[in-house]
């Protein structure tokens, strides 16, 4: 899966971040304060949670990034290794995008309430759905947004556009 910015105009919230998941805490403060250090804005602290460790910046380009663990401890020196990446996209009808997304061959690993996540066992990047509402407030910005989600998702799928305006090719 590769994503790439788009030029087409935006303005507000995307629709989407991108997560980062690493090992320990020492790596997600390594990470966000080398993206603060090129540029990025943080939306949300560094800081210890119910699920783990993690913050949230806005890069330059206007993308939301996510670095996170769910580790509480320290298992040897920061580092930069990424074990995961996740890409949330809203979806302002889980269920009709997740019906789409199944239709188009994902299958569904977890799916409760707002949230879908399909299954990719061999790859460590991740795909889900989540309610827009939902997905600004686990970035930190208000929902609001119009125009161009401003990425295009590369997959083995084919190319389409799904129900909230996503391209993938």
């Amino acid at each position: 899966m590769r994503v790439r910015a788009s030029d087409a105009p935006t303005s507000g919230f995307r629709g989407f971040s991108a997560s980062l998941i690493v090992s320990q805490p020492s790596t997600v403060s390594s990470l966000i304060d080398a993206a603060v250090a090129a540029g990025a804005t943080s939306l949300k602290p560094v800081e210890k949670s119910m699920w783990g460790y993690g913050g949230v910046v806005r890069a330059p380009d206007g993308a939301i990034w996510k670095v996170a663990t769910s580790a509480r401890k320290e298992v040897g020196p920061a580092t930069r290794k990424i074990d995961q990446l996740v890409v949330l996209l809203a979806a302002a009808d889980v269920k009709a995008s997740k019906k789409f997304y199944v239709e188009h061959g994902l299958a569904v690993g977890k799916s409760f309430g707002k949230y879908v996540e399909f299954a990719m066992p061999t790859s460590p990047v991740r795909l889900g759905l989540y309610s827009p509402a939902a997905l600004a407030k686990d970035a930190g910005v208000s929902p609001e947004g119009t125009g161009s989600h401003r990425v295009i998702i590369g997959g083995d799928a084919g190319a389409f556009t799904d129900p909230d305006g996503f391209q993938w090719e």
